[in-house]
């Protein structure tokens, strides 16, 4: 045998011969059933379970099919009640000609596990033809001289119906010279042979004609007619006889259109007309006829039509030799058809299951059967697959194979595979036939989608429109099909305190991210937040991803001056001696800005003044001091507009107002009033009063404010040597930033506001500042002390 002709595992392929080892596992009992031909599609066989002994519910369960080599369904199987039912009318003619039993054979496929049950259909004959004579007149020349006794041949009828439905007998209507004899030829037919019961005169009477009957066996029976006449002719004493009494010849069932097959030969001892020989067929099948011709002059038989050994095998025929004188001797000749390796092996599929499922081992892809109508070597077979392919043949039953899967598929690696099963014969040139199947796999959910990044950072800035797109997240997944459609999803946060749910939504088939609400920098200047993605599978995979979102700040506070104060009760007014140096401190504008970075960057500048020149605004702290020496001639009064500015895009701003009392020195229990009218001397009497009572009831209503606050938030006290003082902690409004050196505060800003008792001239400590070390909002930012800007802040007199 030829390397990688055997189907064993290494090679994948299967031997032929060895089919029939494994059947005693998979055939169990073979089931006999018989019908009656001609009867109607959907007649009733037998039943299939009753007859196997098997359950009703197993046919349903095991997907049984039925399935014959010659592809051609005849049957048919109700796997709810297990009847075999006819799928079309048989004709039992068409199907086995004159073969008798006429038997088909059909396989009940089982699933899961597979197992092959075995049918053996019989159709009976039904009495559906009648006899009939391929001559409707047959002439015999019979010698006056022959005597009692004498036997002619008659052409037999041909009835296609087999068995006792077949030509039962022969009859011939009444005379007083003839009767009919029953005979049987080599292939079983029977055929009539005309017995003279009394010696022929020709010249009383020259011809005789009657009627010769056939009827076969069926009920009722049938019958058919031929008319025979007998010439009576003169005298022939010697009848013709062949060399041999039997030819046996062989043929290759390729052979050529006329070419010879045998001659047969014959003599008679008679002269002339009656030693005249004429080679004819006898009692001749319509086959022989169709096939070979034999030439009635020399007794060459040549073949006449393609010879077929799948149909039939040999040929019997009767060879008739006839004299001028009408008697005749016979010889018979037999011609084997010998088999050539014409035919190539056949695939027939039975079934075939794709998609398969990845992941799963030893999965039964298909079912199919392989033949080759070829006897001896060229009908064995070998069966074969492509070795680089994870699958295996396996044998079953008879010529049944399996294809299955070697291994646990993988979808993502490969998502169909092109499978070429090859049958090859071991005939002499072999053949071979090739059956290409697609096998589709289909996807099981295991992958998990996948984040692009494991981590996103978004940047969106503050106070952004509502339901604003800020971002989106991506995820892909291996798998196709439902198992690839992914849902995004907002995680619980891990910080029980962030709203997450107020502050981003996700859109859940594509991953856009969206702000719910606007966003306050100084509120909320970042925060983070788990994303998941979930496939849709069964069971569903999942995955997450880290998002960080990032507020970006937007100049969107103005400056707020904390001192002087814009809503107290009453003007501050700052007080200056006359005799103050050029460069005095007069006072200090506190600003602050609740934005961050140059947004909160603070200038100051001064705006308006009642008189130009006499005073001057250091623009990065705020610090108002005397630009030259004062004078006499100097007003008393001053009043000052300081404008900061911060630093944004477009900037934003706000004023401050300063009142100014130019006093000649701080000791005076009142202040001098410039010269003028009585009645004007009074008002600017009165407006001093005023503004020391002003600045009494604001210093009243801050201390207030702070006590309270204190109250609450205190961390410390501490008692004053002069009197009480109250250090009150806690953020001022719009979240205060710290910027040092700048003249802006602190988010967390505390004052320490003490007010000495006493008679005399008292002493004012305002709005001295104390700034702890602790840390702001953002991360990494601390406040710190300016020790210039506290010290600048305090005065005395």
């Amino acid at each position: 045998m030829e390397k990688g002709g055997a189907c064993t595992p290494p090679i994948r392929q299967v031997l032929l011969l060895f089919v029939l080892l494994g059947m005693s596992q998979a055939v169990s009992e073979t089931g006999r059933f018989s019908v009656a031909e001609e009867m109607q599609s959907g007649s009733f066989v037998g039943n299939l379970a009753k007859d196997l002994g098997l359950k009703v519910s197993e046919l349903s369960s095991r997907g049984a099919q039925v399935v014959s080599k010659d592809k051609k369904q005849r049957l048919q199987l109700d796997t709810h009640t297990g009847d075999l039912l006819l799928s079309e009318t048989l004709d039992r003619e068409e199907l086995c000609g004159s073969t008798e039993p006429c038997v088909l054979y059909f396989q009940v496929l089982m699933k899961n596990p597979t197992q092959f049950l075995q049918i053996e259909l019989q159709v009976r004959d039904i009495n559906d033809h009648s006899p009939i004579f391929l001559e409707k007149e047959m002439l015999l020349e019979i010698p006056e001289n022959s005597p009692v006794g004498a036997v002619f041949l008659l052409e037999s009828a041909k009835d296609l119906d087999v068995g006792i439905n077949a030509v039962k007998s022969y009859t011939i209507s009444p005379n007083s010279h003839f009767h009919i004899k029953m005979r049987v030829n080599p292939d079983n037919r029977k055929y009539p042979e005309l017995v003279l019961d009394k010696a022929l005169d020709y010249e009383e009477q020259p011809e005789l004609s009657f009627i010769l009957t056939a009827l076969d066996g069926g009920s009722p029976p049938r019958s058919g007619t031929a008319l025979v006449r007998v010439v009576v002719v003169d005298v022939n004493d010697n009848s013709p006889e062949f060399e041999q009494a039997f030819y046996e010849v062989e043929i290759p069932e390729n052979s050529i259109l006329g070419s010879l097959v045998v001659t047969v030969s014959a003599w008679d001892l008679d002269s002339g007309t009656n030693g005249e020989l004429s080679y004819t067929f006898s009692h001749a099948s319509e086959d022989i006829h169709k096939t070979f011709e034999i030439h009635q002059k020399s007794g060459e038989i040549t073949l006449t039509a393609p010879l077929d050994f799948e149909s039939i095998e040999s040929y019997s025929m009767i060879i008739q030799a006839t004299d001028g004188g009408g008697l005749f001797g016979k010889s018979t000749v037999r011609i084997q058809v010998m088999d050539v390796n014409d035919n190539a092996p056949e695939i027939t599929m039975s079934s075939i299951t794709s998609p398969i499922p990845e992941n799963t081992p030893e999965t039964v892809v298909m079912v199919f059967s392989i033949q080759d109508i070829d006897s001896g070597e060229n009908g064995r077979i070998v069966c074969s697959i492509p070795e680089d392919f994870p699958f295996v043949l396996k044998s079953s039953v008879e010529n049944y194979y399996t294809l299955e899967t070697e291994r646990p598929l993988d979808r993502e690696s490969s998502a169909e595979y092109n499978i070429a099963i090859t049958a090859t014969d071991l005939g002499t040139p072999r053949l071979k036939t090739q059956l290409n199947i697609t096998v589709l796999v289909s996807d099981v959910n295991d992958n998990a989608p996948a984040f692009t990044q494991t981590s996103y950072t978004l940047f969106v800035r503050e106070n952004n429109s509502p339901a604003l797109h800020i971002g989106s997240v991506s995820a892909t997944d291996r798998d196709s099909g439902t198992n690839a459609q992914v849902t995004y999803s907002l995680l619980p946060p891990q910080d029980p305190h962030l709203p997450l749910a107020s502050l981003v939504s996700i859109n859940a088939d594509n991953g856009h991210l969206f702000a719910l609400r606007s966003l306050d920098y100084e509120a909320l200047q970042a925060f983070e937040f788990r994303v998941g993605v979930t496939d849709r599978g069964s069971p569903a995979l999942s995955s997450e991803a880290l998002v960080r979102v990032l507020v970006l700040d937007a100049n969107d506070n103005s400056p707020f001056v904390l001192y002087p104060l814009h809503n107290g009760s009453a003007p501050c007014t700052e007080l200056v001696p006359r005799a103050a140096e050029p460069g005095y401190l007069v006072t200090k504008v506190v600003a602050v800005d609740g934005d961050s970075g140059q947004n909160a960057w603070l200038s100051f500048q001064l705006l308006k003044a009642t008189e130009p020149g006499l005073f001057g605004v250091w623009a990065h702290n705020g610090e108002v001091r005397t630009a030259r020496l004062l004078s006499e001639r100097d007003a008393a009064k001053h009043r000052l507009v300081v404008l900061v500015k911060d630093n944004g895009e477009p900037p934003r701003s706000a004023t401050a107002t300063l009142h100014v009392l130019l006093v000649d020195g701080f000791s005076q229990p009142y202040l001098p009033l410039p010269e003028a009218a009585p009645a004007q001397a009074q008002a600017d009497s009165l407006t001093v009063y005023l503004v020391v009572a002003l600045a009494s009831v604001s210093s009243l209503f801050l201390f207030s404010v702070l006590l309270f606050v204190a109250v609450r938030l205190c961390r410390r006290s501490r008692a004053a040597s002069v009197g009480r003082c109250s250090v009150p902690e806690g953020p001022f409004p719009g979240h205060l930033v710290d910027v040092s050196g700048t003249g802006t505060l602190s988010q967390s800003y505390r004052y320490e506001v003490c007010l000495a008792g006493g008679s005399g001239t008292s002493e004012f400590r305002f709005l001295k500042p104390v700034i702890p070390n602790i840390q702001a909002k953002g991360p990494g930012k601390m406040s710190e002390e300016n020790p210039t800007f506290r010290n600048s802040f305090e005065f005395n007199f």
